[in-house]
């Protein structure tokens, strides 16, 4: 009788029942899943402070610019083209599977100090303005991609994939403003596109690659170093656009 009883006043309450309901949902994910988001969110940590070291190096070699751009797309590209390796979760590790995990993992720290060495100029640019505009950016970067990767999380399965082919549609309008900036230059619409515009297309982003982890790894797709690289390339470039707002609001303020 009690715990019917407790059962009736947790659905009498409509907040308590969201609550209830968002972690029953959660529970949706099988325990594989979880360790699965556990290494991803891992491994993404530390691919945001590889980037960190990237701008230090940036800061003291002056290294930055277009030839690391390229550095960039080339270990991307040696990412993306690379075999699965779902396999490293296996029972039993091969040797070439050790290796194999160990090359994929180096690949992608260099990727993010060189992503981190790219934007390297933009953060020196900051902190002529203002040094703290770049620790607001950071922590309004991180409250964001927290809340919208934990709605994808708590949110039930694929509701939120539908928006994958939206947002690619929005991501090729970037293309094309980022092409029309190059030939006619820089314009207040095409700021607009490319930072407001661009914010939000990145962060519809970071919802919708969470959900397809969750439901690539239910499929048997293992594969933590490509997730995580996602994530990572969703939050610098959401960083990216909060840091050039603030920074184009406070040099106009001024």
């Amino acid at each position: 009788m009690e715990s019917s009883s407790f059962l009736d006043s947790q659905s009498s309450s409509p907040r308590s029942w969201t609550i209830f309901g968002s972690f029953m949902i959660f529970r949706q994910i099988s325990p594989l899943v979880q360790k699965h988001l556990i290494k991803v969110y891992f491994l993404l940590c530390c691919t945001l402070m590889a980037s960190v070291f990237g701008v230090i190096l940036h800061m003291l070699l002056n290294i930055g610019g277009f030839l690391t751009f390229f550095a960039t797309l080339g270990c991307l590209y040696s990412i993306l083209t690379s075999p699965t390796h779902e396999k490293v979760d296996s029972i039993i590790l091969t040797i070439y599977n050790l290796e194999f995990l160990f090359f994929t993992v180096a690949v992608l720290m260099v990727l993010s100090t060189l992503h981190g060495a790219t934007i390297g100029p933009l953060i020196e640019l900051t902190i002529d303005v203002d040094p703290g505009i770049l620790v607001s950016a950071f922590i309004s970067t991180a409250i964001v991609f927290a809340c919208f990767s934990g709605t994808a999380l708590l949110a039930r399965r694929r509701v939120f994939l539908y928006l994958g082919g939206f947002l690619s549609s929005c991501f090729s309008i970037l293309v094309w403003a980022g092409f029309a900036s190059l030939i006619f230059g820089d314009s207040a619409a095409l700021f607009i596109i490319q930072m407001y515009f661009g914010l939000l297309v990145f962060i519809g982003y970071v919802v919708v690659d969470t959900q397809e982890i969750i439901e690539s790894a239910h499929l048997g797709n293992l594969d933590y170093v490509t997730d995580a690289l996602l994530l990572s390339t969703d939050f610098i470039a959401i960083f990216a656009r909060i840091l050039i707002i603030m920074v184009r609001y406070t040099s106009n303020s001024t």
